[in-house]
């Protein structure tokens, strides 16, 4: 036999014997394969689960944008429906209000107006306005511009439908206490002491009166507003803000009365002393006719009145006259805008000092 021969078979059944055995006959398993085994076993368990979650969201979801799309297409057919039966249902009424007509031999109905124009009554030349002026009042009640495809005779009923009037000129100002006087410039302010009798010239008085109450208060808040934010959060920065507001909501019952032209004279002779006077920068003065209007100069008896059965001759004299009545006691509403009237003037003297420290009040 040739070594060489001998010798390979040799060297080849060494080779085999130390060859490791297969997967499957091997007895004993290392305990990083069996972690590997079980780490490659969870991750192809979680890749299924998950492929078959992502298929259930497919099917949902398509389920879903098949069911929406025949719900559209139900409401779509119901909508076509409904539109058919009132179109038939308007050519029927329409069709019996002609045979009426025609029997009982009235005029046949008026066209309809073409898809595009707007039907109605259109808007005499007197009671229109331009566009730029409609747009001002508009915004001034504040109301939208305009609405998606409006056109201006649309907008201009809608305006007057907000005003509840045909009356262009009936509108409210954007100021604090919103009013339908139409406000007169600060030039035109200053009030005269004797009041007028004439309607146009006491209308005339209630704008001025309306107009410098309205700068006072917003003089007041611009002033407030303009704090730095500690005085703001203070204690003393929020009773101030409050006592603003309180006196700007107490005066609407003033503004209406004036809108109203309700306001008497026993009530206006002072309003427009003490208005004069703060216009003068004459605060004390203005103190004083505040002080004449709510307390009054009417005697107030204290004590008893009465000792015996007959009446004095001078008890007659304290109720003779309403002027010197108090009429912070009338009522409630008097009593709150009076007050708002001197919360002003304390207002009004920190913003415009006078020129005569004399005339500063207390």
């Amino acid at each position: 036999m040739d070594f060489k021969k001998l010798m390979s078979a040799q060297i080849n059944k060494a080779k085999a014997a130390a060859a490791p055995p297969a997967e499957s006959d091997r007895k004993y398993l290392k305990r990083s394969e069996l972690e590997a085994q079980r780490q490659a076993q969870y991750i192809a368990e979680q890749e299924a689960a998950e492929k078959a979650r992502l298929d259930r969201l497919d099917k949902k979801r398509k389920a879903e944008e098949d069911e929406a799309e025949k719900e559209t297409a139900r409401r779509e057919k119901r909508r076509r429906l409904a539109e058919e039966s009132k179109r038939r249902r308007v050519e029927e009424e329409e069709e019996e209000e002609r045979r009426r007509r025609k029997r009982l031999g009235l005029p046949d109905l008026p066209p309809k107006p073409k898809e595009g124009e707007e039907g109605g009554t259109p808007v005499p030349e007197e009671e229109d306005i331009s566009e730029d002026e409609l747009v001002q009042k508009l915004r001034a009640l504040e109301e939208p511009v305009q609405l998606f495809g409006e056109t201006h005779k649309q907008k201009l009923k809608r305006y007057k439908r907000r005003i509840g009037a045909d009356n262009l000129a009936a509108i409210t100002t954007d100021g604090p206490i919103p009013t339908t006087l139409q406000l007169v410039p600060e030039k035109d302010m200053k009030v005269e002491l004797k009041v007028p009798k004439d309607k146009e010239g006491r209308a005339f008085l209630f704008r001025q009166l309306a107009s410098y109450f309205t700068m006072v208060l917003k003089e007041w808040d611009d002033t407030l507003a303009h704090r730095s934010n500690d005085v703001k959060t203070s204690y003393q920065g929020k009773q101030a803000y409050a006592a603003m507001v309180q006196a700007r909501e107490n005066m609407r019952p003033l503004f209406k009365k004036m809108e109203q032209g309700e306001l008497e004279d026993g009530i206006l002779e002072p309003v427009v002393e003490i208005v004069h006077s703060a216009q003068e920068r004459r605060y004390v003065d203005a103190n004083d006719g505040y002080l004449r209007l709510s307390i009054g100069k009417a005697a107030w008896p204290i004590g008893v009145t009465m000792v015996g059965i007959h009446e004095r001759s001078a008890r007659e004299k304290l109720h003779e006259s309403d002027k010197n009545a108090a009429h912070i006691m009338s009522d409630e509403l008097t009593r709150k805008y009076l007050q708002s009237i001197k919360r002003c003037l304390s207002f009004a003297q920190t913003r415009w000092p006078p020129t005569d420290q004399l005339q500063l009040m207390g």
